[in-house]
């Protein structure tokens, strides 16, 4: 069973640090008590984010707000084991028990906390081993250093192997408008199914960073929609993720802080269901089958 309450939009920490932004302790600082003032209060991180320093950044940042631990939610993932930042000749991925706890003692250390309200697996591995996986789990949730577990940019089959020997909670997955195959795959359902919820990373797609076909039948779409509504194009990509039943929580990297002033407007918006569908038609270019 789920024993942690997340926000219903997360606030993403990839770009803060030196992979992005280079946000000094102050500016962070700042954009955290933004985000709590906001209702965003989970947070989150891997330990690869900006070479595997950001979480660091992020720590030192928090100690310094004096923001209680118990007003916000920390997510954090491992698994990458990557050049930069490490020792390593190749990219790869290490899911060992030894390396799994060693990983999180050491997102621990650097966010200055006691525990992850939630720890990922950051991408599936051929290697895993679902038993060695359980184990680790179970020994970082008795000694309550992770809350709740999950996975990251998991298909349905690996997540069931995975499922077998622990509890999964949460799959992080690319979802937005212009990237929405896992509705037709069957991984959203089976997240359902399962009672998995769903996180998006990049909930916002390529619809302002592409200038495709694609992307421009949606902004065509979106210009009415956002006369109709009275909110940014961005609140009605957000609000479109979060009318799925699977219930979905977009993970937003921006650091704007308007736009993080306006993130939640989402959560409040209906999209009428006629709405909702030509979004969708835009993107796939063609009426819905």
């Amino acid at each position: 069973m789920r024993k942690t309450t997340l926000s219903p939009i997360i606030a993403g920490t990839m770009n803060w640090g030196d992979w992005d932004k280079k946000l000094t302790t102050s500016e962070m600082v700042h954009l955290m008590n933004i985000c709590i003032e906001n209702k965003i209060t989970t947070f989150d991180h891997a330990d690869i984010y900006g070479g595997y320093t950001t979480e660091a950044q992020f720590g030192k940042a928090f100690v310094e707000s004096k923001i209680s631990r118990d007003k916000m939610q920390l997510i954090s993932k491992c698994g990458i084991q990557h050049t930069q930042g490490r020792p390593n000749t190749i990219k790869h991925y290490d899911y060992s028990k030894e390396y799994i706890i060693w990983s999180v003692e050491n997102s621990l250390r650097n966010l200055q906390t006691d525990y992850l309200d939630v720890l990922l697996l950051h991408r599936p591995s051929p290697l895993m081993q679902a038993d060695e996986i359980a184990e680790a789990v179970l020994k970082l949730k008795s000694e309550r250093k992770i809350i709740d577990f999950g996975l990251s940019n998991f298909t349905t089959s690996q997540t069931e192997l995975i499922a077998q020997k622990t509890n999964v909670s949460y799959n992080q997955i690319q979802f937005s408008a212009n990237h929405h195959q896992s509705m037709l795959d069957g991984s959203l359902d089976y997240m359902q199914v399962h009672d998995i919820r769903p996180m998006s990373w990049n909930p916002l797609g390529t619809v302002f960073r592409e200038d495709i076909e694609q992307t421009r039948r949606l902004k065509k779409l979106l210009m009415q929609l956002v006369e109709k509504y009275s909110v940014g194009s961005d609140t009605i990509l957000l609000a479109w993720i979060l009318k799925h039943p699977a219930k979905i929580i977009p993970v937003a990297g921006t650091v704007n802080i308007a736009r993080i002033q306006s993130l939640m407007k989402a959560v409040e918006l209906e999209l009428d269901q006629l709405d909702w569908f030509a979004i969708w038609t835009e993107s796939m270019g063609n009426k819905v089958p």
